[in-house]
């Protein structure tokens, strides 16, 4: 049995929200927060927050190029938070995965990019050709002596941000892009043999029709790409497209849905197996960690002013914004800090019992694969139906869970309500907090 809800509500791509952090009126020590915890397989992540345009849709923590001089002093002070943060880990840390994201990393130049590898091994002690190593790119910036820079320092997989062949509707999407450029910077990528190439397209912009977003598709799977996004167009407040946010369009919910069930069927009948609302991997694609970058197990250490972190007990980051005169501020006041500014977390939120299972709930739930119970159990000394069950019931209701079996699965039509049912898993202290945010 279905039932109408809105079907895109929010991107639930980490719990909490950054809009449910607050000042850390104690500022706690690093080293505090991190004594206990388990540091064997920790998750790296390195964020740059510069991008060439931004596009009408974005609301990243990011700002429209940089002032001579800018993109250095960010890496300093990418350099100082570096160190600072490797020595309140403390003892023998061993990361697991590594990521470089934004903004756009590749906004850096080549001899940028290779200072960027530097502080992530030298500073932090990450070896970046034995993991596995994600970078972000857009086609204008993937260029052959940048690329070359991150085959050679270990990257394993390249997602580029084409949203769509389209020249027309790039535009709508104020991404002004040329297909002659995305299609140029695909074979660059290909020429590196960066394991997997990920390619993010984006359904329901405006003058957007059936057939010319299964000509995206195919444009993209000419290239073969291990991994594709595809991912529901949403516009928010004080975006370039904002001027329509906070309007409840069914017809537009109607269109997304269609345009993602023809997206969907389209990829698994080429041989492209589901892993999220948003993921599809070719069936020979080479392992790249936890989809979606889910850390279960926390153990998250962000550096840069747009990068959060999680210990079991505290997720932290900086201050957080959308406009791009306070983006600017809260950039300026990061390159500006001393080292010592670092040893603390001054933006963040303490996360108790009842968080930890539900983002553990939220970031399972969400994929493919769904909850194993027997993992639940093992880890909360409860299952999801004690904790969960009203929800749980409700999806069920809504034909959005298959039966319970051992594992908690989202059927076909919940997988396309996923951006409905994870708002509806959040607690009502993070959505108090979130409502109150005063977005800028």
């Amino acid at each position: 049995m279905t039932t109408t809800v809105r079907p895109y509500q929010s991107y639930v791509y980490a719990y909490p929200h950054k809009t449910a952090y607050r000042r850390l009126p104690d500022r706690p020590l690093l080293r505090t927060e991190w004594e206990a915890e388990s540091k064997d397989a920790l998750s790296l992540y390195l964020h740059i927050p510069f991008c060439e345009i931004r596009c009408g849709f974005c609301n990243l923590f990011t700002r429209i190029g940089a002032p001579d001089g800018l993109t250095g002093a960010y890496l300093d002070a990418l350099d100082r938070q570096a160190s600072t943060v490797r020595e309140a880990l403390g003892g023998p840390v061993r990361f697991a995965t590594a990521a470089f994201g934004g903004g756009t990393p590749t906004f850096l130049t080549a001899a940028e990019l290779e200072r960027l590898c530097d502080i992530a091994e030298q500073r932090m002690g990450a070896d970046l050709r034995a993991v596995p190593l994600s970078v972000e790119a857009s086609p204008a910036t993937a260029t052959a002596d940048r690329l070359a820079v991150l085959a050679e320092r270990g990257t394993t997989r390249l997602s580029l941000g084409v949203q769509s062949f389209d020249d027309t509707e790039a535009r709508s999407a104020v991404r002004p892009q040329r297909r002659a450029d995305v299609e140029a910077a695909l074979g660059r990528v290909r020429d590196t043999r960066i394991p997997v190439l990920n390619v993010d397209l984006i359904y329901g912009i405006d003058g957007q029709t059936e057939d010319s977003w299964l000509k995206s598709l195919d444009a993209a799977l000419a290239w073969r790409p291990e991994e594709l996004y595809l991912y529901p167009l949403y516009v928010r407040p004080l975006t370039g497209l904002g001027r329509r946010a906070g309007e409840h369009d069914p017809a537009w919910d109607a269109r997304r849905l269609r345009l993602y069930r023809l997206g969907r069927d389209h990829l698994i009948g080429q041989g492209y197996e589901q892993r999220s609302m948003r993921m599809f991997r070719r069936a020979d694609a080479p392992p790249q960690g936890a989809d979606d970058y889910a850390c279960q197990t926390d153990g998250m250490i962000g550096l840069g002013c747009g990068a959060r972190s999680y210990t079991a007990g505290l997720h932290y980051s900086f201050d957080y914004a959308v406009g791009m005169h306070e983006i600017r501020g809260i950039i300026d006041d990061y390159v500006s800090r001393p080292a010592a500014d670092f040893a603390h977390a001054e933006y963040g939120r303490r996360i108790d019992a009842d968080e930890s299972r539900r983002r553990h709930l939220l970031q399972s739930l969400l994929q493919a694969d769904g909850l194993q119970v027997a993992d639940y159990r093992a880890r909360f000394g409860r299952t999801p139906m004690d904790d969960f069950g009203r929800e749980l019931e409700r999806f069920a209701h809504r034909g959005w869970l298959e039966p319970r079996t051992a594992v908690l699965r989202l059927t076909p039509e919940g997988l396309a309500h996923s951006d409905a049912i994870g708002p509806e898993l959040f607690s009502p202290a993070v959505r108090a907090a979130m409502a109150a945010y005063e977005r800028k």
